[in-house]
């Protein structure tokens, strides 16, 4: 599993947005800079991470982004299904209902526990564990 260049750069933008928390707003040319990412692919991670709730904007001239909670009520795994949706290891995973021949697929049981696993652990994770 390798994680898009969507989630790494939305990760690192979101970072950048925690690590002001409680300074006002950063600009997204701020965080462009600092993290080298083109202020363009930077303004549609944004706009996912605004869209899911974790981040707010500020207008005029010393407005930019901040975030919408503090950074140790942001567990990770929100960040990542706001830029990537929810994960599923395998697409028969992905449907409501059962596919033929997923129900009882003798894998079935170790992609749900792979699924469990890692969602554990990024629920686990907030942006201030990994601010420290």
């Amino acid at each position: 599993m390798k994680l898009s260049s969507r989630t790494r750069y939305g990760i690192k933008a979101i970072l950048e947005i925690a690590r002001e928390h409680g300074n006002g707003p950063i600009q997204i040319k701020t965080i462009a800079e600092r993290e080298d990412i083109s202020n363009k692919y930077l303004e549609q991670l944004i706009a996912m991470l605004k869209m899911a709730g974790l981040i707010r904007s500020m207008r005029g001239p010393r407005g930019g982004y901040m975030l919408a909670k503090p950074p140790s009520e942001i567990p990770i795994k929100d960040v990542f299904w706001a830029l990537e949706g929810q994960m599923e290891p395998v697409e028969c995973m992905e449907h409501a209902r059962p596919i033929p021949g997923c129900a009882d697929c003798a894998t079935s049981r170790i992609w749900q526990e792979l699924k469990d696993s890692i969602v554990g652990v990024m629920e686990k994770v907030t942006l201030a564990d990994l601010l420290e």
